[in-house]
C-alpha cells in the first residue's frame, strides 16, 4: 500500500492553507470598510492598537491555525480526525460569525457572545490536539491568547471606553 504524501507539498497541506485562507477572506469580507467607519472610531477603546496591526497578527495567526490543522489532519487516526473537523469546522464558523456580528450587525453583546464560544472552541481544539500532535496544540496558544485581548476590547467597546 502505497503512504499518503506528507511534506509541504502534500494536498493536506495545500488543503490545509486553502481551507483557513478561504476562512480569513470571508472574515475579511465581513469586515469590508467597517474599520474606517464613524461608528466603530466611535466604539473601540482607546487600548485597541493601531488597525494596521490588525491584518499582520490576524496573518500570523491564520498561518499557525493552518500549520496546526495540517499537523492534526496528518497525525490523528480516523475516528480522531472527525472530532478534529469538527472542532475545527465549529471554530472557523464562529471565527466568521463573530466579523459579521460585530462589523456587519455592528452588534457587540452579539459579538462577544459568539466570542466566549471561539475561545471555548480554540480551548476545546487545544486539549483535543495534545494527546494527537502537541505541536499542532501548541500552535493555537497565541490564538487563544489573541482572541482573549480581542475579547477585552469587544467586552469594552459594549461597557464604554
Amino acid at each position: 500500500m502505497k503512504k499518503p504524501l506528507r511534506g509541504l507539498n502534500s494536498p493536506v497541506f495545500l488543503a490545509s492553507f486553502a481551507v483557513v485562507f478561504l476562512v480569513a477572506f470571508a472574515g475579511n469580507l465581513l469586515v469590508g470598510n467597517a474599520t474606517q467607519s464613524q461608528w466603530y472610531e466611535s466604539v473601540k477603546p482607546s487600548l485597541t492598537p493601531p488597525n494596521y496591526v490588525f491584518p499582520i497578527a490576524w496573518s500570523i495567526l491564520f498561518i499557525l491555525i493552518a500549520f496546526s490543522l495540517y499537523f492534526a489532519w496528518t497525525s490523528a487516526n480516523a475516528v480522531e480526525r472527525k472530532s478534529v473537523s469538527l472542532l475545527f469546522t465549529a471554530n472557523f464558523l464562529l471565527n466568521i460569525a463573530w466579523s459579521g456580528f460585530y462589523f456587519t450587525l455592528r452588534n457587540p453583546t452579539l459579538a462577544l457572545i459568539d466570542l466566549i464560544a471561539l475561545w471555548v472552541s480554540i480551548l476545546a481544539l487545544i486539549k483535543l490536539l495534545l494527546p494527537i500532535n502537541k505541536k499542532s496544540a501548541y500552535l493555537l496558544v497565541p490564538y487563544l491568547l489573541w482572541v482573549s485581548f480581542a475579547g477585552v476590547l469587544n467586552y469594552l467597546t459594549i461597557v464604554g471606553k
